[in-house]
C-alpha cells in the first residue's frame, strides 16, 4: 500500500498537466481576444477615416449624436447619484429625528429625577446616617440614593451622546445639501450641452434634407453608405476568418431558421428588398420602436463591431459563426463592446434615432457569407 504522501504526490503529478493545460488554454483565449480587438480597432479607424472624416456632414452628424449620447449617459449618472444622495439625506434626517426624540425623553426623565432629588433634600442622607435605629433600612436607602445617582449620571451621558450625534447629523445633512446643489448645477450644465448637441444635430439634418431634395445627390450618398458597409463587412470577414467564434453545434445559427425572436418590439416599417428613397433597396428590415427600448441579440455569438457608421448610426454587429452575422443599427446606446460574447436574448443596445433618423427605429439585417438575406423567415412570428 502506498504511503499517504506518495498518493498525494502522484495525484499532483496527474493534476499538474491538466491544470497547466487549462491555464495555457485560458492564456490562449485571452491573447486571441486581444488580437481580435486590436484587428477590429484597426478596421474601425480605417472606416472612420474613409467614411466619416472625408464627409463633412457625416462627421458633424456623428459628433453631434455621440456628444448627445455622452451627455445623456452623464445625466443618467447624475440622476443615479442624486437619488443616492437624496436617499442618504432622508436616512440622516430620520436618524436625526430619532435622536432628537430620544433627547427629549432623556431630558424629561432627568428633569423628573432632579425634582425628586430636590424634594428629598440634600440633608436626607445625613439624617439616615445619624439615625441608627434601623441600620437595614438605612442601608437600603443608601443603595437607592446610589442607584438614583448612577441613573442620573447615565442619563446625562446619554443626553450628551444624543446632542453630539445630532450635531454630527446636522453637519452631514449640510454636506448632503451642498452635494445635491452641486449635482443640480451640473445637471443644468449638462442639459445645456444636450440642447446644444441637439441643435447641432438638427442643423446637420436640415443640410441632409436639403441635399436629399436632389435625387442624384441622395442616391450618391445612399450608395456611398452602402458601399462603406460592404467594405466594413469585407474587412471584418478577414478578421473573423482568422479568429472564428466557437458556437455549440446544437445552437448553430443555420438551425435557427423560423425560431428566432425579433430583436426589438415595435412596428415593421420597411421590409427586405423594398425600394427606399433614392432607389436603393433595403438589405434588412426597419422596426419603429420606443426610444430606449432594449435591443436583444437574436442568437449566441461575439460582438465584432460596435461604433458609429454613416447611414446606420450606432451599429452593433454580432458574429454567429459559419459565416452568419446579424446587424443592429440606429441605436441610441451600445451596451456591448468588441470581443464580448453574447447569448440569445442579451440586451446589446437601446433603440434610438442615430444616423440621422427622424424617429426611433432599429435596423436589423442578417448576412450569410457577406450577402444579405431576408430576415423575416428566420423569426417565429411575421411581425415584431
Amino acid at each position: 500500500m502506498f504511503p499517504t504522501w506518495r498518493v498525494a504526490v502522484l495525484a499532483l503529478a496527474f493534476m499538474a498537466p491538466a491544470a497547466f493545460a487549462a491555464k495555457s488554454e485560458a492564456g490562449k483565449t485571452e491573447a486571441q481576444l486581444k488580437a481580435v480587438q486590436a484587428e477590429i480597432e484597426r478596421v474601425r479607424r480605417q472606416v472612420s477615416r474613409d467614411q466619416v472624416e472625408r464627409d463633412r456632414l457625416s462627421r458633424e452628424l456623428r459628433d453631434a449624436e455621440l456628444s448627445a449620447g455622452n451627455v445623456r449617459d452623464s445625466l443618467d449618472d447624475l440622476k443615479r447619484k442624486r437619488a443616492e444622495h437624496a436617499q442618504r439625506r432622508v436616512q440622516l434626517a430620520n436618524e436625526k429625528l430619532q435622536h432628537q426624540s430620544a433627547l427629549v425623553q432623556e431630558r424629561a426623565a432627568l428633569a423628573g429625577q432632579l425634582r425628586t432629588a430636590y424634594l428629598i433634600g440634600s440633608e436626607e442622607p445625613l439624617k439616615l446616617l445619624l439615625n441608627q435605629k434601623d441600620p437595614a433600612r438605612a442601608g437600603r436607602m443608601f443603595a437607592y440614593y446610589s442607584y438614583f445617582g448612577r441613573a442620573r449620571a447615565d442619563q446625562i451621558g446619554r443626553i450628551a451622546e444624543h446632542v453630539k450625534r445630532v450635531e454630527e447629523l446636522e453637519g452631514q445633512l449640510e454636506a448632503q445639501d451642498r452635494e445635491l446643489a452641486a449635482l443640480e448645477d451640473k445637471r443644468r450644465s449638462e442639459l445645456a450641452r444636450l440642447n446644444s448637441a441637439r441643435e447641432k444635430r438638427s442643423t446637420v439634418l436640415a443640410s441632409l434634407q436639403n441635399e436629399a431634395q436632389s435625387r442624384v445627390k441622395n442616391l450618391e450618398r445612399l450608395k456611398r453608405q452602402k458601399s462603406g458597409l460592404e467594405k466594413l463587412l469585407r474587412d471584418l470577414k478577414r478578421t473573423i476568418d482568422r479568429y472564428p467564434v466557437d458556437i455549440d453545434p446544437k445552437e448553430a445559427f443555420a438551425r435557427l431558421r423560423g425560431k428566432l425572436s425579433w430583436p426589438v418590439g415595435g412596428r415593421l416599417v420597411a421590409r427586405f428588398g423594398e425600394t427606399r428613397a433614392g432607389g436603393v433597396k433595403w438589405d434588412g428590415v426597419m422596426v419603429a420602436a420606443e426610444r430606449g427600448a432594449e435591443v436583444h441579440a437574436v442568437s449566441d455569438g461575439r460582438v465584432v463591431y460596435a461604433d458609429w457608421l454613416p447611414g446606420l448610426g450606432l451599429l452593433a454587429i454580432v458574429d454567429h459563426g459559419e459565416g452568419y452575422l446579424s446587424l443592429y443599427g440606429h441605436n441610441d446606446r451600445l451596451y456591448k463592446g468588441v470581443g464580448e460574447r453574447v447569448v440569445s436574448g442579451d440586451s446589446i443596445a437601446s433603440a434610438g434615432d442615430s444616423g440621422g433618423r427622424e424617429r426611433p427605429e432599429v435596423y436589423f439585417e442578417i448576412r450569410k457569407g457577406g450577402r444579405p438575406v431576408d430576415p423575416r423567415p428566420w423569426f417565429k412570428t411575421p411581425q415584431p
